[in-house]
């Protein structure tokens, strides 16, 4: 039976969370918007989207072969993206460093297309619902796929807590990190870690394809609203948990998919944010009259 929106939000709410598997999705959804806006603000200080979209590629090739081999895709979500996470993990740095890392990254997601696309055309089974793994859903999750992804997203900001300062000054001034002492190395593969298991983990909402907008869009509106670290993380926070309750809610009452309304939403915001912080600029600067 098709739901619609109606003009009482109590409603609308109670219809919501009427059917078990909805609040299992909300309950998931806060965990990865949580994980993804976190992770993702260090993201995008560090400059490391192109990283990051390459571990969302990475995810679809898992997902693929995990079914292919029998097994739930969520174990090729993580196996792929971890492995990609450690390959690309220590290549980071300036200079020629830094074009070896562009040049394997490039490399690795080109590899996890085709590997991907592979799996899919020897799987008659995937080849029915692709676009699940590629664009997201919210049908089906269970109460023990919330639970392991609580699990991996409380370790995973609690591993960037802890290098929550050191991370922020190596991310910043690499080479001011690395005169006074710290592992600039280690942690550059630690983070692209945590960057994997958050995909990985993301990926089972989103799909494959869009984890990126959960990752980025939260995170450029909050440093495009404010530069303070910890206000720009918890603004990114909120943000993404509005986006991902949000869009599991419009998914629910309409035909599109999840992701499309993760990205939209995130698209909008981010416009709505540039925009007005432009206008914000132009008033402060235009001259006063005497």
């Amino acid at each position: 039976m098709k739901v619609s929106f109606t003009a009482d939000p109590l409603s609308d709410w109670q219809e919501l969370v009427r059917f078990p598997f909805m609040v299992h999705a909300l309950w998931a959804g806060a965990v990865v918007a949580v994980l993804s806006a976190a992770v993702g603000w260090y993201m995008v200080v560090r400059r490391q989207a192109f990283a990051g979209h390459t571990l969302s590629v990475m995810a679809f090739p898992g997902a693929a072969g995990a079914g292919l081999a029998g097994l739930p895709p969520a174990w090729g979500f993580y196996v792929a993206a971890g492995v990609a996470a450690v390959a690309m993990g220590g290549s980071g740095g300036a200079g020629r460093s830094a074009r070896l890392e562009t040049a394997l990254i490039g490399t690795v997601q080109a590899v996890g297309l085709a590997g991907g696309f592979l799996f899919l055309a020897l799987s008659d089974q995937l080849l029915s619902g692709p676009e699940t793994l590629l664009f997201g859903t919210f049908l089906g999750i269970t109460g023990g796929q919330v639970v392991g992804l609580a699990a991996v997203a409380a370790a995973c900001l609690i591993a960037l807590a802890v290098l929550g300062r050191p991370l922020l000054f190596a991310s910043i001034d690499p080479e001011g990190a690395r005169a006074g002492g710290l592992p600039v190395g280690a942690l550059d593969l630690a983070f692209m870690v945590i960057l994997g298991l958050t995909v990985a983990a993301t990926s089972q909402i989103t799909g494959a394809l869009l984890v990126f907008a959960l990752l980025v869009a939260p995170s450029a509106c909050a440093q495009v609203i404010t530069p303070r670290p910890l206000a720009g993380l918890m603004l990114s926070v909120v943000l993404g948990l509005a986006i991902a309750w949000a869009s599991l809610a419009l998914a629910y009452f309409t035909i599109y998919p999840v992701g499309f309304y993760v990205t939209s939403l995130g698209f909008g915001l981010y416009v709505i944010a540039r925009a007005s912080r432009a206008a914000h600029t132009r008033l402060h600067s235009a001259p006063r009259g005497g």
